[in-house]
């Protein structure tokens, strides 16, 4: 039995950001593995399964619009908070008239992408759960038919949410835009997957310890008539 789904993914924003943009945020051309990983957590995760994704498609022409925002430039800090919990009396308030500067993003519009995805068991359970691949295969399918989420999937960021996530039996190539087809774009150096370093995982869940330390990993793949193979990239990874 094979436990891999496809599904399609529709929003009117999304923004798949690139780590070397320190100042501001500007979106790869086309989604992370990573980034959609997270979005398919928000239906659906269990320290049981990992998600692989095995292939993008790109319908929609790849078009940019940059918007402005107000953001906090101050971050609270952890030390702070210790401080209050223990009783120290520090005031631990960001003012938001003080802190507020102005940000452009650069960000996609109007994105319509085919996933095609599988998962794999990680020997990691929760305590008295029944971990089977059938199991989390149904509920899966289950999930996505009916439209069921934990929290809002998001196109990379959480200001923009998914208008649409539809599983189906298999993709429309024919409606993949004439531009993206008639060409093959080198994408460059991607964003991968973000490791965690030092974690310590135990078999139940609960006993692991986690880290806060991480390591990005990238690929390079290709969107050949409007299709990435990351299967095919996979092999490629760096550090």
């Amino acid at each position: 039995m094979s436990y891999g789904f496809k599904i399609m993914i529709e929003g009117d924003y999304a923004c798949f950001t690139r780590p070397e943009m320190k100042a501001e945020r500007v979106s790869y051309d086309v989604p992370t593995p990573c980034a959609l990983e997270g979005l398919l957590k928000s239906v659906y995760w269990k320290p049981a399964i990992r998600y692989v994704i095995d292939k993008i498609i790109i319908f929609n022409p790849i078009n940019f619009t940059n918007i402005r925002k107000n953001e906090i430039k101050t971050k609270l800090k952890i030390n702070k908070v210790k401080d209050m919990i223990s009783g120290k009396k520090k005031d631990i308030s960001i003012y938001a008239d003080e802190e507020r500067t102005q940000k452009v993003s650069t960000i996609l519009k109007n994105v319509k992408y085919g996933v095609e995805f599988h998962f794999e068991m990680t020997g990691i359970s929760s305590e008295n759960e029944d971990e089977k691949e059938e199991k989390h295969y149904n509920i899966i399918k289950r999930r996505l038919e009916k439209g069921q989420q934990f929290r809002t999937p998001c196109l990379g960021l959480r200001e923009f949410p998914v208008k649409k996530i539809e599983l189906v039996n298999d993709f429309d190539l024919s409606l993949i835009d004439d531009k993206i087809k008639s060409k093959e774009i080198d994408l460059g150096y991607m964003s991968y997957r973000i490791n965690f370093c030092e974690d310590k995982l135990d078999k139940v869940w609960e006993k692991s310890i986690f880290s806060d330390k991480a390591k990005t990993e990238y690929y390079r793949p290709k969107v050949v008539q409007g299709v990435i193979d990351v299967a095919l990239y996979r092999e490629e990874i760096k550090c």
